[in-house]
Order: C-alpha cells, then sequence, then structure tokens
C-alpha cells in the first residue's frame, strides 16, 4: 500500500511539474510576442495605448439605445455598438430557442405532413450559408417593402416599410437592417436546435413513453412533463454550442449594414488607423461574452443532471 501511494504521488507531482513548466514557457512565448509586436509598431511610429479612444468619433450611429452624438467618443461610440450587440444576441438566442424545440418536435410528429415541414425547413436553412440567408432577408424582403409613409399596415398593430418595422403600442421602431439580421440568425441556428432537441427527445428509454401512456397521461403532457426534462440532460452540451454561434455570428451584422460592436470597430479603425488595439478590443469583447454564456449554460447542465447520493 505504501508503494502504491509513493507512486501516486510521484505521479502528482511530475504532472504538476510539467503543468508548471507549460505555463512558464507560455508566459515566456506571450512576453516575447508582446515584445516584438511593440517593437515592430514602434518602429512605425505606432504605440499601443489606448488614449485614441478619448477622442471624438465624428460619425453618427442610427439606431442607438443610448443617447450618441458625433461629438462623442470612441469610447461611447463602442458602448453602443456593444450594446447594440447584446441586443440582437439576447432576442436571437430566446427566439431560435422557441423556433428551434417547435421544429425539433414537429420532426417527431405522427403527423406525415407536420414531419416533412420539418424535414425540409431544416436541410433547406441549415445547408444555406448564413451570409447567402440575411442578405434575402435584407435585400430582398425588407427592401422591397414600401417606402415610408406608403407602410404596410398590419390590423394597427404593426407597420412595416423599407426602413423597418414601427409597434406602435410598444412606442418601438426597429430597422430594417436589425429585422433582417435577427431573423436570419433565428432561422438559421433554429434549424441546428431542432436537430438537437431531436436527438435529445430520441436518446429517452421509449420505456418512458410507455410508462406515461400506461398512467394515462396524454402524448403532450408526456411530452412537457416527463420526456423534455429529462431530454436537457442531452440537449444543453451541444445548445451552448449554438448559443456561442449565434454571439459569433452575430457580428455579420456588418454585411446589412446594422451597427454593432464589430461595424463600429470598423469606423473606429478606418478613422485611427489603430489595427491592433481595435482587434484586441474585439477578441476581448467576444471572449467575455462567450464565457459567460458558457457559464451560465453550465450552471443549468449541472441543475438538470441527476445527482447521485
Amino acid at each position: 500500500m505504501s508503494t502504491a501511494t509513493n507512486n501516486l504521488k510521484a505521479w502528482w507531482s511530475w504532472r504538476m511539474a510539467a503543468q508548471l513548466v507549460f505555463l512558464v514557457l507560455l508566459a515566456i512565448l506571450a512576453a516575447i510576442v508582446w515584445r516584438n509586436l511593440g517593437s515592430n509598431l514602434q518602429q512605425r511610429g505606432i504605440t499601443l495605448d489606448f488614449g485614441f479612444l478619448n477622442s471624438q468619433a465624428s460619425f453618427n450611429i442610427r439606431e442607438a439605445p443610448i443617447d450618441f452624438k458625433p461629438t462623442d467618443t470612441y469610447w461611447r461610440a463602442l458602448i453602443v455598438g456593444l450594446l447594440n450587440s447584446f441586443k440582437v444576441m439576447a432576442i436571437a438566442i430566446v427566439s431560435a430557442t422557441f423556433v428551434g424545440i417547435g421544429i425539433g418536435v414537429a420532426r417527431l410528429s405522427n403527423n406525415w405532413l407536420l414531419r416533412q415541414v420539418g424535414l425540409v425547413y431544416v436541410e433547406v436553412l441549415r445547408n444555406t450559408p448564413l451570409l447567402l440567408q440575411l442578405f434575402f432577408w435584407y435585400a430582398a424582403v425588407f427592401l422591397s417593402l414600401p417606402k415610408p409613409p406608403d407602410s404596410i399596415d398590419v390590423w394597427g398593430i404593426a407597420s412595416f416599410n423599407n426602413e423597418g418595422v414601427s409597434v406602435p403600442i410598444l412606442q418601438m421602431s426597429v430597422s430594417s437592417e436589425f429585422c433582417a439580421l435577427v431573423i436570419g440568425l433565428t432561422l438559421y441556428s433554429a434549424a441546428f436546435i431542432a436537430e438537437i432537441v431531436r436527438g435529445g427527445i430520441l436518446a429517452i428509454a421509449k420505456g418512458q413513453w410507455e410508462a406515461a401512456k400506461a398512467l394515462g397521461l396524454k402524448p403532450g403532457t408526456t411530452l412537457r412533463l416527463i420526456i423534455f426534462p429529462q431530454a436537457m440532460r442531452v440537449i444543453i452540451p451541444p445548445l451552448t454550442s449554438q448559443y456561442l454561434n449565434i454571439a459569433k455570428n452575430s457580428s455579420l451584422a456588418i454585411a446589412v449594414g446594422y451597427e454593432d460592436i464589430y461595424a463600429i470597430s470598423s469606423t473606429t479603425f478606418n478613422q485611427t488607423g489603430r489595427p491592433v488595439q481595435i482587434v484586441l478590443l474585439l477578441m476581448a469583447t467576444y471572449l467575455t461574452i462567450s464565457l459567460i454564456i458558457s457559464l451560465v449554460m453550465n450552471l443549468i447542465n449541472r441543475r438538470v443532471q441527476i445527482r447521485e447520493r
């Protein structure tokens, strides 16, 4: 027993030492890269400071959730872009989840027509590039709507024109760029989520369905109260990846002219000529968002897992 214990301690010691050496080498490599980057930029007369962000932006943002004027700083412009990105990500994640669950359940329906509609939806949207879908919704759908004031009114609830959608009850209007981006992200991501949901439901043993049927439960009740809660253990891990994809794919907003963090960063780079600082800010932003999404989903995943006693 003592020999086995000593061998285990030795193995742990070697493992910790190897990890420590790896971290030291990684730190040295990062320091070398940073030093070379700073040296090369200094030779070209470029510094790595972020003081330029306090300069006047001198450009306008059409869809800003907070007050913004061209006389404001680049910092405030980037904050506006970040808030716009958050808005797109949050709405797309929620809407794609609901649509994906609906399509995934439809793919398992006893109704032949409903199954085929779900199959066509998944195969068409999942195998078509997202960028192409965004162009379709923006150019072929929203830009083809009539110009204001000749808007399309829907029972006084909402009005549609090529500039966007207006909902008088909510005192809210959104641009056509925002609508095209959210719809494109939602429908594209929902196709992948639908297959995740379908796979999660199929992973549950048929005995669960049979037991619920023997108790007299209806199929809808069985799915909602018995099958789906168990399927969540299988669904959540791959669902996390899709949420991360939605967050990263939102950067395609620049393709339809929506002013998110990526689009505003591109404008800032073009005006200031500070590519390194802008890229570092973007990397840190998307990394932080991804880590937050992963943290939240991991916490949810822990709550739905079976706890052994």
